[in-house]
C-alpha cells in the first residue's frame, strides 16, 4: 500500500532522513522504533506532506504522493494522529470529530461514523459537547484517534499514541488500534516508545538511528533479536 523509496529529507541544512526505504503492506500494522532524534516523526511528517523530501519517492496505492499537499494526501486516504494530539482546544469533542471529516464529500454516513467512534470510545459520547481543552490525556488521545477515523482512512499514521498515558490507558488505546486494523482492515503505521507493546501488536518492524533504517524484519523476529533486546526491550 505504501512504499517509501530512498527518501531523504532536511530541516534547512540539517539532514533528517538519509535514503530510507520502508514498505507498509495493506491491512498490516507496521511499527517504527528508535531513540529520540532517529527520524521517526520526520518520516511521518514526510508521508503526510508536511515536509517535502529532498530526494526519493513515496508511492501510495500505486500513486506518487511526495509532491502532493497535505490536504490532497488526506483525501487519498491517509490520516495522521500526531504526537501531542494537536486537538482544536476551543472546539467541542463533536466539533473536533467533524473536522476529521472535513475532506469528505457530502454527509453520507457521518452519523454512522460518529456512532462507530463512540462505540470504540464511550467516554467521548458522554463528553461530546465538552471543550476538548478540558479532556484528560487519555480522553484527548481517544479523540485524536476518533478524529482520524472520521476521515475514513485506508492508512492511519500514529505518532507516539501512548505518550504520557497511564499503563491501563495504554493497553486500552492499543486494544482499539488493533481492532481498527482487524475489524476495519485499516492499515496502520505506528511510531511508539513502548517497543515491547509495539512489536507485540505489529506485523513488521523497522529500527531507525540518526535518520537511517538500520534493521527491518517481522516483528516477532525483531523481538527475538539480541541487539533489539539490549537496545529497546531491556534484555
Amino acid at each position: 500500500m505504501l512504499d517509501i523509496q530512498s527518501v531523504s529529507a532536511k530541516y534547512g541544512k540539517v539532514q533528517a532522513l538519509k535514503d530510507i526505504t520502508l514498505r507498509v503492506p495493506a491491512e498490516k500494522v507496521v511499527t517504527i522504533l528508535g531513540a529520540n532524534g532517529a527520524g521517526k516523526t520526520t518520516t511521518m511528517r514526510t508521508i503526510s506532506g508536511l515536509l517535502s523530501p529532498a530526494k526519493g519517492q513515496i508511492i501510495f496505492d500505486g500513486q506518487r504522493i511526495d509532491r502532493f499537499s497535505p490536504s490532497r494526501i488526506v483525501r487519498l486516504g491517509i490520516s495522521m494522529v500526531p504526537e501531542g494530539r494537536l486537538l482544536f482546544p476551543q472546539m467541542t469533542v463533536l466539533e473536533n470529530m467533524e473536522m476529521g471529516a472535513f475532506t469528505r464529500k457530502g454527509v453520507k454516513g457521518l452519523k454512522q461514523d460518529y456512532e462507530r467512534v463512540f462505540a470504540y470510545f464511550p467516554a467521548l459520547k458522554d463528553r461530546k459537547n465538552q471543550l476538548s481543552a478540558t479532556l484528560s490525556g487519555g480522553e484527548a488521545q481517544m479523540l485524536a484517534i476518533g478524529r482520524a477515523i472520521m476521515a475514513k482512512p485506508k492508512l492511519m499514521l500514529l505518532d507516539e499514541p501512548s505518550l504520557g498515558l497511564a499503563p491501563l490507558l495504554v493497553d486500552k488505546i492499543f486494544e482499539i488500534i488493533k481492532r481498527i486494523n482487524t475489524d476495519e482492515g485499516c492499515t496502520i503505521l505506528l511510531v511508539e516508545q513502548n517497543a515491547t507493546l509495539a512489536l507485540t501488536m505489529s506485523h513488521i518492524g523497522y529500527i531507525m538511528e540518526v535518520g537511517e533504517v538500520i534493521l527491518s524484519d517481522e516483528s516477532r523476529k525483531l523481538a527475538e533479536n539480541e541487539m533489539v533486546k539490549r537496545a529497546y526491550l531491556g534484555g
